[in-house]
């Protein structure tokens, strides 16, 4: 009927749960923090999701891995110490990258002190269930050798983000050369991988290095001092393309000698995607290892390898034990850092400006 009003519905009850059920969950979820806080747990953790995944990926590739066959025993022997050699090479040079910008913030050190510091902060990265314990232990030395753990993070901090700007652009740069490696599914999601890492990258360096972002921070805590000595740093980068040129060149560099190291390591085993599937495909291999879900990378490093060059001949099995190859050669050349971290850090007795200036 016209102008008849809807049925009011009767009031629903609420469900009125017990005040200790509340109590309890709250006291689980305090507890589930304090656990996920514990070093030891995340250590753990990280050790479960590497195990799991490579005895899943062994299990998926066990027949490609016992039909394997590898031609000259001396010819493999010989493409593994070369990659040895390169990475070594490419640790040198992530020193020399790393020294570029302590010198362009008037963070003044000899390349000899960085190349050990980096040394032996590899050397704890990656012997140690660590995401971050090396990066620590190159503030602190750098930090003792300055006078400022503040402009040490910054060094630090930039140099890091060098790297994340130069993997996506190798991995552009050769789908522009080679546009069917986007044909397939791993070549997609690489090249998603690195549009996304861009951006998230040009995001952060914005909000660092604008002044509305961490130029506010400069002051009142050693934390928005240290936020804030990354602003600057930025700052001077920014005003000094030339000094940014050089630094970016120096990061290339670097980056290439690692996906030539990953090239020589796969010639061992005859894997051998091509040149340009390399560059395509090692640089987000890099990305992805770095992600803090596993020790070393294990697992997750050689998933990527299975998903990236399953269409360009290789099967799991190569890809599985490429993966772990590359882990073994890291480990080996990060042995070189032992007597570096040995030794200890000297301090630099060289005066050294307290801050980064933002007039450099």
């Amino acid at each position: 009927m016209r102008g008849a009003t809807a049925p009011v519905p009767p009031p629903q009850r609420r469900v009125r749960i017990p005040h200790s059920l509340v109590m309890m969950f709250r006291a689980g979820v305090r507890a589930a923090k304090r656990c996920m806080a514990s070093p030891l747990v995340r250590t753990v953790l990280r050790l479960g999701i590497s195990a799991g995944l490579l005895a899943w990926l062994i299990a998926a590739s066990r027949e490609e891995l016992s039909s394997l066959e590898v031609g000259s025993k001396s010819a493999a022997a010989a493409w593994l110490i070369a990659a040895a050699l390169t990475m070594a090479a490419a640790f040198v040079m992530a020193s020399v990258r790393w020294w570029q910008v302590a010198e362009t913030l008037d963070v003044t050190v000899t390349r000899r002190s960085m190349l050990s510091i980096y040394l032996a902060a590899q050397f704890v990265g990656n012997f140690l269930p660590t995401t971050i314990g090396g990066d620590v232990l190159r503030i602190n030395r750098l930090g003792r050798m300055c006078g400022s753990r503040a402009n040490a993070f910054a060094t630090v901090i930039i140099e890091r983000l060098t790297g994340w700007i130069v993997l996506p652009l190798l991995t552009l740069a050769a789908f522009a050369a080679q546009p069917s490696l986007l044909r397939h599914s791993g070549g997609q999601i690489a090249g998603g991988l690195a549009l996304g890492t861009l951006l998230v990258l040009a995001f952060i360096v914005w909000i660092a290095e604008h002044p509305r972002g961490l130029g506010r921070l400069s002051g009142g805590s050693h934390i928005r001092d240290w936020l804030g000595a990354v602003h600057t740093g930025l700052s001077v980068f920014r005003r000094h393309r030339s000094a940014a040129g050089r630094l970016l060149g120096v990061g290339f560099a670097y980056q290439i000698l690692l996906v030539a190291a990953t090239a020589l390591a796969g010639a061992a085993i005859g894997v051998n995607p091509g040149l340009v599937a390399w560059l395509a495909f090692a640089p987000m291999v890099l990305i992805v290892q770095n992600m803090p879900l596993t020790v070393g990378g294990l697992g997750v490093r050689e998933g990527a390898f299975v998903l990236f060059l399953d269409a360009h001949g290789v099967n799991e099995g190569e890809a599985v034990l490429l993966g772990l190859l590359l882990y073994a050669l890291t480990l080996l050349v990060s042995l070189s850092g032992a007597p570096a971290l040995a030794l200890g850090g000297r301090r630099n007795r060289s005066k050294v400006p307290a801050e980064v200036s933002a007039d450099h």
